[in-house]
């Protein structure tokens, strides 16, 4: 009777166990349906708030770069300018002794140096800012001629920071021959030895190595001379026989 009456608890036990476990996992299983159900729209809200703040940094850094789009850096300018009037005439001076360039004072907004001064007889950088892009793309087109100064476009420090990351390779795509530079913030390579391989037309034999004509031999040429004998018609005597003339 004792062991009946175990077995009978052991089985309520069991399924006590099971309908607890049941119970638990329904009750699990409503809690999560019941926050996903509020999650939801909030993981959308985040997923459109940063595609907003992806958008609004594209648009930061387009208001940047055309902000700085006049403008040019000049290195080297010697510095001993009291007023940006005399800041003014030594760019002005500049441009036309090497570029042959007129600077009008209308064409330009703003002009200045970067930065502190310091003891050093290292000359500052001039911020040159332009009205528009035409005297800009000018000055930037024959920039090659420059003497004493060179000029840079004005770039952002995130644009600044990129180019500085790609000078390494840069400098390895010259090593192989190639042409490269730095266009914004985009390493730009051209492979010479593909575009020769294009443009490289294909050879033809040497006129020395060409098989040389044949010659016909004298027996073949007599072989051709009897073939043409043979088939040129032979005159017939009867036909062509001259009539005596009549008395």
């Amino acid at each position: 009777m004792n062991d009946q009456f175990q077995l009978l608890f052991d089985n309520m036990k069991l399924e006590m166990q099971k309908q607890t476990a049941e119970l638990t996992e329904s009750i699990t299983k409503n809690l999560m349906d019941r926050m996903d159900e509020k999650l939801t729209p909030i993981i959308e809200e985040n997923q459109q708030l940063k595609q907003k703040i992806k958008d609004l940094e594209k648009e930061l850094e387009y208001l940047k770069k055309e902000k700085k789009d006049n403008n040019i850096i000049i290195f080297g300018l010697e510095e001993g300018e009291i007023s940006r009037t005399d800041l003014f005439e030594g760019v002005k001076a500049t441009l036309k002794e090497d570029l042959n360039i007129n600077m009008e004072q209308f064409e330009v907004n703003k002009l200045y140096r970067l930065g502190k001064k310091k003891v050093q007889n290292k000359p500052r950088p001039v911020l040159c800012s332009f009205i528009n892009t035409w005297k800009k793309d000018e000055i930037m087109k024959n920039r090659k001629n420059l003497k004493n100064i060179y000029i840079t476009n004005d770039y952002s420090k995130e644009v600044l920071e990129a180019r500085k990351a790609l000078l390494p390779r840069l400098k390895e795509e010259r090593e192989k021959g190639n042409i490269a530079f730095l266009k914004f913030d985009k390493l730009v390579v051209k492979e010479i030895n593909a575009e020769k391989r294009k443009r490289e037309p294909t050879t033809s034999p040497s006129p020395s190595k060409a098989q040389p004509k044949k010659q016909p031999t004298l027996s073949s040429a007599k072989n051709n001379r009897n073939v043409f004998d043979t088939a040129r018609p032979r005159p017939n005597p009867l036909i062509n026989k001259p009539t005596p003339n009549k008395q």
